[in-house]
């Protein structure tokens, strides 16, 4: 005789069993792994993003959204799939030849112009530093008053330097995937405030706005220098040549050698969402200053720190201190990746042994780049010098540079003979060169209108 299985203990009735909150946990585990799998894949794209948004692109954009309001929205989704499509160009390179982007430029291009190129990167990179690492100190001085401007100064500077000299790669990867997360004060924010028209918004974010004149060309032109920069290009692709290495692809023949479809689909993943990220962050932090400080007739924004300071009486603590810990948040993953862009390009450009994942005595001359973009930094924020000035003369530098380097992204990506079945497509080819253009438009204008 068969046994009965009374309908309160069959498969069907778990939540009448177990109740409603079990059942829905059972129901929501999937999601959690679907993210967690998620998360894992994302890397150096989406540390390249927000590396993107460092102290002096905020402010940038604080100053954007507090003189224009919402006019300038637009240039987010505008400059997302130009930003994305020349990342995704970097990332393809590192992945299939197994070298950094100097180094592939150095074996195909003449080595004058890559030496010229490095060398004002560098340049461009220590003056954003040293905005950086003072953004960085003066927003900490608006929590904490009673700390000294130096005694911060030498403490970011050095915990960003040791953190990337000693530890080991795949903790300091992590860490910098962590600290992306930071971003999101900007978005929370913009929520933490009452009085926005959504509608006027939308209008601003899909209408392209745009009046010709002096302070406008300048204005687009740091937007666009700030969030297409030339040492994302160095950065991103040595990170997915670092990531191959900590796979166990130590060579470079081995690297080439285990580039898949499922690999460029997973860094494709990476670069999109990692770029998606950095152009919303901006778009927040535009609407935020557009929402408050524009409307309050608050116009004049210099720095991130201020833009943070402004906030306190018009939007409260809140959207103060969100703003403020971002600035600091940031800063700590910004500086080390533009001192790191600097180490890659210039090690890469004269062979020299090159890599977070060496020890600090096997790569003393890359380690050695690292901290002298640091040293000068550092050094500018003690010798006069306006913020405001250094963040113009590595706006100009990167104006010149940015153009010249696309140009090297483009033709390499597009080579068969380099990137085999990888090559860039024709939409692809076409959007770069697009970018290209964009920028050595930006360039030369800005260059003609700063000094007419």
């Amino acid at each position: 005789m068969s046994k009965v299985i009374p309908p309160c203990l069959t498969p069907t009735n778990k939540r009448e069993r177990y109740g409603a909150g079990v059942h829905q946990l059972v129901r929501k585990q999937p999601l959690r792994r679907r993210f967690g799998k998620f998360w894992h894949q994302l890397g150096p794209g989406l540390t390249t993003g927000a590396a993107d948004d460092d102290p002096s692109g905020v402010a940038t954009y604080s100053q954007t959204g507090s003189q224009f309001g919402y006019q300038f929205l637009w240039l987010a989704p505008f400059t997302f799939p130009l930003m994305a499509v020349v990342q995704e160009m970097c990332a393809r390179i590192g992945l299939v030849t197994g070298s950094g982007l100097a180094a592939n430029i150095r074996t195909q291009y003449p080595r004058a112009i890559l030496y010229i190129c490095t060398a004002l990167l560098f340049v461009a990179n220590a003056f954003n530093i040293g905005a950086d690492l003072g953004a960085m100190a003066k927003a900490t001085q608006l929590l904490v008053p009673k700390i000294g401007f130096g005694i911060l100064i030498v403490g970011f500077a050095l915990l960003s330097l040791l953190l990337q000299v000693f530890l080991s790669y795949a903790r300091y990867a992590k860490y910098l995937k962590g600290m992306a997360l930071v971003l999101l004060a900007y978005v929370v924010t913009a929520f933490t405030i009452s009085g926005i028209d959504w509608g006027e918004v939308l209008r601003n974010t899909i209408v392209p706005n745009l009046h010709v004149s002096k302070v406008q060309i300048l204005l687009v032109c740091a937007i666009l220098g700030t969030t297409i920069s030339p040492y994302l290009f160095f950065w991103q692709t040595s990170q997915e040549v670092e990531e191959e290495i900590l796979q166990g692809a130590t060579t470079v023949a081995q690297r080439q050698r285990d580039v898949t479809p499922k690999g460029i689909r997973r860094m494709r993943t990476d670069v999109w969402v990692g770029m998606l990220f950095s152009n919303t962050v901006m778009f927040f932090i535009i609407l935020t200053c557009g929402a408050v400080l524009h409307t309050a007739g608050v116009t004049n924004i210099q720095s991130a720190a201020q833009a943070a300071e402004a906030l306190r009486p018009l939007a409260g603590q809140s959207a103060f201190l969100l703003f403020a810990i971002g600035i600091v948040g940031v800063g700590l993953l910004a500086v080390p990746v533009l001192a790191g862009s600097a180490a890659y390009a210039l090690a890469e450009s004269f062979r020299w042994k090159e890599g977070l994942y060496r020890k600090l005595k096997n790569a003393w001359a890359f380690y050695g780049v690292l901290g002298a973009a640091m040293l000068v930094g550092f050094i500018l924020n003690f010798v006069g010098l306006d913020p405001i000035h250094a963040l113009i003369y590595a706006a100009i530098a990167n104006g010149i540079v940015a153009p010249i380097v696309l140009y090297f992204v483009v033709s390499l990506s597009a080579k068969s003979s380099i990137m085999g079945e990888y090559a860039n497509s024709r939409l692809v080819n076409i959007l770069g060169w697009v970018t290209t253009t964009a920028m050595a438009i930006v360039a030369v204008a800005s260059i003609v209108v700063l000094f007419a």
